[in-house]
């Protein structure tokens, strides 16, 4: 008997206990039951980015290699297996593509150096003899300045790039800021770029086996459509990159053709715009303001002024027809969050940050959307058409 009363008293106790739980929770209006809801979840998400890229800063040298690897082999995993497609031994087929790789690169970089000792003297030359004479402007101009200020003006604007450019010196520092730093970073891009090609199926497959049994279709997935678009993305980038050398390059062959004069260093130019396309939306202005600049010196500023319109041209044409049209169905973002994208991936990682910005972006958008959208259960190894259907 005492012990059924002792259970029904602990009942009453409980009914109690939830019903005073029940009218706090009353007592709190539902939309700030709502927000605080959203708050601590909002709150746990930043923190784990923020962890996230925490531990990336630490480890730059190791990740930043590999995640180089990573688009490396999005770019020559389809060559491989184009190759496999019509029996060439995998060995074989790989061998060429990292072979290839390495001389196409190798080839740019002798070319570069050739044409750059090559015309590297004279361009000094030139810059200091426009120097002189734009101090001599200003001195004898209406505005009344004399050398100790225009020296004032010029230390002022040095301090200013400097300042402006800390981001993106310490992005290429992040890189290797010596030799050994180099030297390693490449060959762990290269042995990661070579594991990718050789077995990258059971990489992943290693990856999807760490999560719960139940989550793999998820993961498994989102991953193939994250892989989906970045191959996407790859070769897309490497078109509009290839246009934007072309346009700028060709600009300046013809500048330097109809002036008479002839225009220096456009190899080098051009391989620098190609390049620094690979940071969408700015980085072939900022690489095409080295064509604008080689103009100023040795053609004058009339020529210069074509060439910055020229720059401008190709930048038109890159944001109005192959950003919305080409790269927009590569990359499902708006423009606007790509800007944003680039703008905050240089503040946090430098060169490195404005590089990677849009691919991690682009792939965590796809990579989060199919998990949302459920398409895993029903179809969990996604084709580009169905991913990016535009393209």
């Amino acid at each position: 008997m005492r012990v059924a009363l002792g259970r029904v008293k602990k009942s009453a106790d409980q009914v109690v206990e939830v019903k005073s739980t029940v009218d706090e929770n009353e007592a709190v209006p539902p939309a700030l039951r709502i927000a605080g809801a959203y708050s601590w979840r909002i709150l746990l998400v930043v923190g784990v980015f923020a962890v996230l890229v925490y531990l990336i800063i630490q480890l730059k040298y190791i990740v930043i290699p590999f995640l180089v690897a990573i688009l490396l082999a999005a770019l020559l995993v389809p060559f491989v297996q184009w190759l496999t497609r019509h029996r060439w031994p995998k060995w074989l087929a790989v061998t060429l593509a990292m072979v290839g790789t390495i001389a196409i690169v190798a080839g740019l970089v002798v070319l570069v150096v050739t044409q750059v000792r090559r015309g590297l003297p004279d361009l000094q030359d030139k810059s200091m003899l426009a120097y002189e004479q734009f101090k001599d402007f200003l001195l004898t101009s209406p505005l009344q300045l004399d050398e100790s200020e225009i020296n004032a003006y010029i230390d002022q604007a040095f301090a200013a790039i400097q300042r402006d450019s800390q981001a993106l010196i310490s992005g290429a520092l992040s890189v290797g800021s010596t030799a050994g730093h180099v030297l390693a970073g490449f060959l762990l891009t290269l042995f990661a770029t070579l594991f990718l090609l050789i077995d990258g199926k059971r990489v992943w497959g290693w990856i999807v086996g760490l999560f719960p049994r139940r989550s793999r279709p998820a993961v498994d997935g989102s991953g193939q459509a994250g892989w989906v678009t970045l191959t996407t993305f790859v070769k897309v980038q490497i078109f509009v990159a290839a246009v934007d050398a072309v346009g700028i390059g060709l600009g300046a062959w013809v500048i330097g053709l109809v002036s008479g004069l002839g225009f220096p260093l456009v190899i080098p130019i051009a391989i620098a715009v190609f390049l620094g396309s690979f940071i969408p939306v700015v980085g072939a202005l900022l690489t095409g303001a080295l064509a604008v600049f080689v103009a100023l010196i040795y053609l004058g500023p009339f020529w210069a002024l074509i060439m910055l319109g020229v720059v401008l041209l190709v930048q038109q044409v890159e944001g109005h027809v192959l950003q919305p049209l080409v790269m927009g169905s590569a990359v499902k973002v708006h423009p606007l969050a790509v800007v944003f994208a680039v703008a905050a991936g240089g503040f946090i990682g430098g060169i490195a940050g404005a590089l990677f910005a849009v691919p991690v972006i682009a792939v965590l958008n796809v990579m989060v959307k199919f998990i949302a959208s459920g398409e895993w259960r029903t179809n969990p190894n996604p084709t580009a058409k169905e991913i990016l259907p535009d393209v």
